[in-house]
């Protein structure tokens, strides 16, 4: 296993997020709950995790503001621009899945 410094480390996992951020943004086909379903996680958690990130390192963030990190657009915009109504099956699905009981 290759031997990386913890600076190393930071930065391949900064260009990883940045990577997944990008490619999220890209396929805007991809709605939220399905992100949930299958994965367990979305944009909207990437964000909260941001947020906290900055939070513990003393940096205020408000979730507005790490949403549009995440969405790269202000959330209500990418909602309307993107978002439909879930189906029937998605929201059974989430039921089921949803890892936030």
């Amino acid at each position: 296993m290759t031997t990386l410094s913890k600076e190393q480390q930071t930065e391949f996992e900064a260009a990883a997020f940045r990577r997944l951020v990008a490619h999220l943004r890209e396929r805007t086909d991809v709605q939220n709950i399905d992100l949930m379903n299958l994965a367990g996680f979305c944009r909207n958690c990437l964000s909260n995790w941001y947020r906290e990130a900055a939070e513990a390192e003393g940096v205020p963030m408000t979730k507005g503001e790490s949403r549009e990190i995440v969405y790269g657009m202000p959330y209500e915009d990418w909602k309307n621009l993107h978002q439909s109504e879930a189906s029937p099956v998605q929201k059974a699905a989430f039921e089921v899945n949803n890892p936030h009981k």
